[in-house]
């Protein structure tokens, strides 16, 4: 039987469809007997083998990518997993990532992108693909999507990727939502605001952070050391205004303790309950992303910051990170 002859060009032209090396388009081509599709049916089966045998790994490393829409009215992020941190790196399998994030634009969710088509497969038969042709288990490991009437990114070395809405586009919206987007990928906000807090959530935090600092006191206390201070509240959600009420009232009684006449109360009382709104919403710092200091300058909060912008307001945000 004579052996079938397989140009360069035919190579060629699998390897851009694929991403395949040379040596396995050459033996698929080979398999297929020149049939341009059957070589890709032949390596897709080749990854669905290597595929099966690696579906146990742990896909935690990758590339986390955005990608905006043309009128910056829809964003998505998504994380394309592998299992090394070199494969994460590679040239070819970044392009690949960007390819993706670019199509997934289209959906709304990971299970109606990894059905879609791709390249005349659906996505979820190139990364099978391609698990064959690099030899590591690859997925989806995160999909984030975002709608707004202006949406902007921030992607940190491929490893997180943030996107941002805004209410509108102001002058500069650029600026603001890159700045914004750059503090959501750095600080890992949960929420947005303390509104959107559950009450069960803040109650069992602050359970559970005050058990820690009576377990810390309890050391201290044995070294003779000063304990920390045990709070009462740790967010906003908690401050109702009668709870403001009697913080205002505990401060007028300290100042009248201290000989302050009552005629400059007024001056010293707002920074008094704004060092006391401060220490008791530690939570809304660490997780609500209009309450962290802002990473560029920290005399300001992130709402501060936005507002400086105008009429605008932060509508939302997502955060796709590898790992």
């Amino acid at each position: 039987m004579e052996a079938i002859k397989i140009t360069a060009a035919e190579v060629n032209k699998l390897r851009q469809a694929t991403g395949a090396g040379m040596m396995d388009c050459k033996k698929a081509l080979v398999e297929a007997e020149g049939d341009f599709d059957k070589a890709i049916e032949v390596l897709r089966k080749k990854g669905q083998k290597v595929a099966e045998k690696r579906a146990d790994r742990d896909s935690s490393e990758g590339a986390a990518i955005a990608k905006i829409n043309d009128d910056n009215t829809a964003g998505v992020a998504i994380v394309l997993g592998c299992e090394t941190d070199f494969v994460g790196k590679n040239e070819n399998f970044v392009a690949l990532a960007n390819d993706l994030a670019e199509a997934a634009l289209n959906y709304n969710s990971k299970e109606e992108f990894l059905a879609a088509d791709f390249g005349g497969m659906t996505v979820a038969e190139k990364l099978t693909e391609q698990t064959g042709v690099i030899g590591e288990k690859l997925d989806i490991t995160a999909f984030e999507k975002l709608e707004a009437p202006y949406v902007g990114q921030y992607v940190h070395i491929n490893k997180i990727a943030a996107l941002v809405g805004l209410s509108s586009k102001v002058d500069n919206a650029e600026t603001l939502v890159k700045d914004v987007a750059m503090q959501v990928a750095s600080m890992g906000a949960t929420s947005l605001s303390y509104k959107d807090f559950d009450p069960a959530y803040v109650a069992a935090e602050t359970e559970a952070r005050i058990a820690v600092i009576e377990k810390e006191n309890i050391e201290l206390g044995r070294l003779g050391k000063t304990l920390k201070n045990v709070p009462q509240y740790i967010s906003m959600a908690q401050l109702t205004p009668e709870v403001l009420a009697q913080a205002e009232e505990a401060a007028k009684a300290e100042l009248k303790a201290e000989g302050k006449p009552e005629q400059i109360w007024d001056r010293i009382l707002p920074g008094k309950m704004e060092r006391y709104i401060s220490d008791n919403t530690t939570l809304d710092q660490e997780q609500c992303l209009l309450d962290q200091k802002f990473i560029k300058d920290e005399k300001q909060t992130v709402a501060q910051y936005v507002a400086s912008y105008g009429d605008v307001e932060i509508t939302g945000f997502k955060r796709a990170t590898v790992g």
